[in-house]
């Protein structure tokens, strides 16, 4: 069983630095603008079969890769516009977009998978050793979180926080709500579609269906890292996603250590966000979690 888990614990930190992107990502919608949003579970993979399909075409990775993350951005300003314009639920509209690009990704791709095996990723640059993929990953997952706190320390930045803190006092200062929801859920999906041209290139493979599931893995990471980084400053608020995610792989490696199958490890998932939710509701109503 150790032996196991140890064998498990590489993986484990890849697929945890790349899922702390989407739980970043997720972070900006939830928290920061307490927009409650699904459309990560198609931003993820679109991000990744439009990376994909580019590669497979010839094209330079990087800046498959770019295109991939504005595309997904995109699914993100589609919610936002759907939200605002026929004051459709947060929650329904994400769910609309999603639904609609499962089409678009099969569209894309013409198949349900495609491989990549054959073809030069960013991944094929960096060579075999997992350190070095994991340093390239840390960078940029590094480089991310900076930037986003950087900028919610500006002038924009706060505007953005205060449309989500308070909405109708934000419209009163003469905060555009409109354009900074957009702005929100725009960097938050495009996020999500980093992750996933990035998971695409490093498993070589992809798959209509990759994103099934994958809201409810980047809010267990989210919840489990804000359980563990109890401080309410802001770089403390955006290190909780890349630390819940780590964690949460390495629980997710221990399960299948202990026997669990992968076909259960979504119903292992929802029980992890049921029991988190439980836990700080317990700890909230004894006075230790404010």
């Amino acid at each position: 069983m150790i032996s196991l888990f140890v064998e498990l614990m590489p993986v484990g930190i890849m697929q945890g630095l790349i899922l702390s992107l989407v739980a970043l990502g997720v972070f900006i919608p939830f928290r920061i603008l307490n927009f409650p949003d699904l459309t990560a579970e198609g931003s993820y993979p679109l991000g990744a079969i439009m990376c994909a399909s580019l590669v497979a075409s010839g094209v330079n990775p990087i800046l498959a890769t770019g295109v991939a993350v504005f595309c997904a951005g995109c699914m993100g300003i589609g919610t936002a516009v759907v939200h605002i314009t026929l004051k459709v639920n947060t929650l329904l509209a994400g769910i609309i977009i999603t639904t609609m690009a499962y089409s678009i990704d099969l569209r894309i791709m013409g198949k349900p998978n495609l491989a990549l095996f054959d073809h030069v990723t960013i991944f094929t640059w960096i060579g075999e050793s997992p350190l070095a993929k994991d340093m390239f990953l840390l960078s940029i997952i590094g480089t991310a979180i900076l930037l986003l706190f950087f900028f919610l320390k500006t002038e924009k930045g706060l505007r953005l926080r205060a449309v989500g803190y308070n909405p109708l006092f934000a419209q009163h200062q003469g905060i555009k709500l409109t354009s900074y929801t957009i702005l929100g859920l725009f960097a938050g999906n495009a996020l999500c579609g980093l992750a996933g041209s990035f998971m695409v290139q490093v498993q070589e493979y992809a798959d209509v269906g990759m994103g099934v599931g994958m809201v409810i893995h980047a809010l267990a990471a989210l919840m489990i890292g804000e359980s563990l980084i109890r401080s309410k400053t802001m770089i403390s608020q955006l290190m909780a996603p890349f630390v819940g995610a780590l964690v949460y792989q390495q629980i997710q490696g221990l399960a299948l250590a202990f026997g669990l199958e992968p076909s259960d490890l979504k119903l292992f998932t929802g029980c992890i966000v049921l029991g988190v939710i439980a836990f700080r509701r317990s700890v909230h109503k004894e006075g230790f979690l404010s």
